[in-house]
């Protein structure tokens, strides 16, 4: 292949890397052009439909993911056949975080989903040569560690009211920093994900929901998501219900 033609399949791809949506809040946020085309060039894009699995639990960790659009939920399957929902990841999250050697979790899309996936062994030796990216990574790991431990407040301390709450401004939050407004969450989610993330059954959730419709805290949109009426009434909620 001629010089020219590589140049133009590297100018190509960082064309691409830089009108992606994900390019300020992901990890390749702090990677400059000769780094970003290293990143890129180890990168495979993947489209995935509502409902599709990104991540099989106990398959080959083979891959890590960077979400470049869409939500996607993080599970795990109990012996006995439950069901217990880890998280929501979204535009601009890094997926592959954890170690083993096979995956501890399954990854299902929520909405459509893209994402750049990257074969593990050449994004680890790609860390090595990129203290920028490692950098980086160790900070998210950080984040998710004390998301980790926020949600085992949630679970361990918190009442149904204080536990739908916080799930509501934390989506909205989420959403906020890739471009949401502040007081909208969408929910691509069913009532049943939310229950298997906050500890509740189907039914809590949904009766914590219309109450506070009721009370017109939030308002539920056609789409699936909610508007925060009284964003200040649902802040108290999460804290003392």
């Amino acid at each position: 292949m001629h010089v020219a033609t590589l140049e133009r399949e590297a100018v190509s791809c960082l064309e691409m890397c830089n009108q992606c949506g994900a390019r300020t809040t992901s990890i390749c946020s702090v990677l400059p052009h000769p780094e970003l085309r290293q990143l890129a060039d180890c990168a495979t894009v993947k489209t995935y439909a509502p409902g599709d699995l990104l991540i099989r639990e106990g398959d080959t960790f083979d891959h890590v993911f960077n979400i470049t659009e869409g939500m996607v939920m993080l599970f795990k399957l109990l012996g006995d056949g439950r069901r217990q929902v880890l998280g929501f990841l979204f535009k601009g999250d890094f997926l592959g975080l954890t170690g083993g050697v096979d995956y501890q979790f399954g990854v299902q899309a929520l909405t459509s989903v893209q994402s750049c996936r990257f074969p593990r062994v050449p994004f680890r030796r790609l860390l090595l040569e990129t203290p920028r990216l490692e950098e980086e990574l160790l900070s998210r790991a950080s984040d998710e560690l004390m998301s980790a431990r926020e949600h085992l407040t949630l679970l361990g301390r918190k009442t149904a009211v204080e536990r739908v709450s916080s799930f509501l401004l934390y989506i909205a939050d989420r959403e906020a920093k890739v471009g949401g407004a502040p007081d909208l969450a969408f929910l691509p989610m069913t009532r049943a994900d939310m229950g298997d993330f906050l500890g509740l059954t189907t039914e809590t959730v949904s009766r914590v929901i219309s109450s506070l419709k009721r009370q017109q805290v939030i308002q539920l949109l056609e789409h699936g998501g909610v508007r925060f009426l009284r964003r200040a009434d649902l802040e108290t909620s999460a804290e003392a219900a």
